[in-house]
């Protein structure tokens, strides 16, 4: 299977499902093999299914090359279970396969999923059309409108000020124009989003991938309007945010180990208690961070996870992160941010005795970011993939897009002055540009991505051989952990045992030969 993304659309996972099925059955090698003396053709073992099936997702741009052996294995159990493939006695259902020399087969019935079909209620919402007519489903007056009552948010005053602050200046200075009402501002704020992000992911509807009732404007306007300087979004009603130890945790790790907190422990381990106190409580969270009901849309944008679209997926997200509740949204920021740099601080820990900082973090933090209400047989696979992008991009991803503050100005502003009638007549503000880059292939991509890494690594073994206030004992430390962790790159800017001494001013120990002494030969006295 090509490294291919494929569109945006509904029922990703199962299509992505059938995809992977229809490869693994038609490029999987059969051959003969024998047990317990017995020879059985057109079969594979376990563990030759493990190598082939490893290599396919690793090389796909919707799972990516951080997909471990353990999920593939896992991924095996799930097509056992699935009579995707059964043991040479034809017996399956159950997930007991490991990585062996237990021998499988492709048994004659296709693995093939259906599509579901799609809702009434769906149909009947249907947004593809994103015309004028009056009965379209953006003329949100006929929609029964959901308020946040679940999180318990409180929308001050000073945060209404602080989006219609513009239009009711307007509305003193000029007695024609038409009174703007709140209705009309959280409708335009939610006609305008569904829009952009119908032209950001190039789908004809977006009736599949959520219904308008799904999306609560307070959620938008409160996540555009109230954020740090650093673009976190700040709760007022404190009980909805993190327990104060939660975030203690958080920072420790952040900061790692330049924690401004003094008073932490120093034993063996304090770090592994931590990070394991922090995933204990996003575990047993009641629902996932991006929440049941956005599933299918996050699954959608996986599509666009490759080179090329990049700045596309980074756009999608950005529109659908502020559809989340505000509390959601803010710890995903927090979550995102801690792991990130976390993943990068040469000097954090290993947290794992088998696992780097990287993959522990995406294998902990996956599920509880991304998760369907229904078991899903690629869950774990695709929501990897999307941690992975969002610890890279966390940044750009989670800040407040300026542009849709502009567009829902404009368009509350021709509705109050009478070019448009209702909210939902037509967005009248230009729709995001992209540039398209030129596709490479998945070679070219991983050569680059290597050598860019290999740059990055290669610049921070420069940075801690340069400086000067590390103390010496640290830096012969700090120089052996990276040999260790990368010896390759270590061993291009160390060659010689000679150009490494003389970085600390040693004299190479060369170890002397030993003198050969030749055994005295005794005489016998006697004569």
């Amino acid at each position: 299977m090509e490294s291919r993304g494929g569109p945006p659309g509904p029922y990703r996972a199962t299509k992505l499902w059938n995809e992977v099925t229809t490869s693994f059955r038609a490029g999987m090698p059969l051959r003969k093999h024998r047990q317990h003396f017995k020879k059985y053709g057109n079969c594979f073992t376990a563990g030759e299914a493990v190598d082939w099936l490893y290599d396919l997702l690793r090389n796909n741009s919707n799972f990516g090359p951080e997909v471990t052996r353990q999920q593939t294995i896992q991924l095996l159990r799930k097509f056992l279970k699935n009579h995707v493939i059964e043991d040479i006695k034809g017996r399956w259902g159950s997930e007991n396969l490991d990585d062996n020399n237990q021998l499988f087969r492709f048994p004659a019935t296709s693995p093939l999923k259906t599509l579901p079909r799609r809702h009434p209620e769906l149909r009947k919402s249907s947004i593809d059309s994103f015309s004028k007519d009056k009965e379209n489903v953006f003329k949100l007056r006929n929609l029964s409108r959901r308020t946040p009552k679940k999180h318990g948010l409180h929308f001050s005053q000073e945060t209404t000020e602080k989006v219609n602050h513009e239009i009711r200046e307007d509305q003193e200075n000029s007695g024609d124009y038409r009174e703007i009402s709140q209705e009309d501002v959280e409708e335009v704020w939610r006609y305008v989003i569904l829009i952009y992000l119908q032209a950001i992911l190039c789908v004809p509807s977006l009736e599949e991938l959520i219904n308008p009732n799904q999306v609560i404007p307070q959620y938008i306007m409160y996540n555009m309007a109230n954020t740090s300087k650093r673009g976190v979004v700040i709760l007022q009603d404190k009980s909805d945010d993190l327990p104060h130890w939660v975030l203690s945790a958080m920072k420790c790790l952040a900061n790692w180990p330049r924690s401004n907190d003094t008073s932490n422990p120093t034993y063996v381990g304090f770090e592994r208690d931590v990070f394991r106190t922090i995933a204990d409580y996003f575990l047993d969270l009641p629902e996932p961070l991006l929440t049941y009901e956005y599933y299918e849309l996050f699954v959608s944008i996986l599509g666009l996870l490759q080179p090329h679209l990049e700045r596309v997926a980074v756009s999608a997200l950005q529109l659908c992160c502020l559809l989340l509740p505000p509390p959601n949204r803010r710890k995903l920021q927090l979550l995102m941010r801690m792991i990130s740099r976390m993943s990068e601080n040469a000097d954090m820990p290993r947290l794992h005795d088998a696992v780097g900082t990287r993959a522990l973090m995406i294998h902990t933090f996956s599920r509880c970011v991304l998760c369907c209400a229904e078991e899903v047989d690629l869950d774990e696979l695709l929501a990897a993939r999307l941690v992975s992008f969002l610890m890279d991009h966390q940044q750009e991803i989670l800040q407040v897009p300026s542009y849709l503050q502009a567009a829902v100005d404009k368009q509350l502003d021709y509705l109050k002055k009478g070019h448009i009638k209702s909210p939902g007549d037509g967005l009248l503000a230009p729709l995001p540009t992209f540039s398209y880059c030129k596709q490479i292939s998945a070679q070219e991509f991983d050569e680059q991505k290597v050598s860019t890494s290999q740059a990055a690594i290669a610049e921070l073994l420069e940075n801690i051989i340069k400086n000067k206030s590390l103390p010496l004992k640290e830096k012969r430390r700090k120089l052996k952990q990276f040999q260790k962790e990368y010896p390759l790159i270590y061993q291009k800017r160390f060659p010689t045992t000679e150009s490494e001494a003389a970085l600390f001013g040693d004299k190479p120990t060369i170890k002397q030969p030993m003198l050969i002494l030749r055994k005295p030969k005794f005489h016998n006295l006697r004569y």
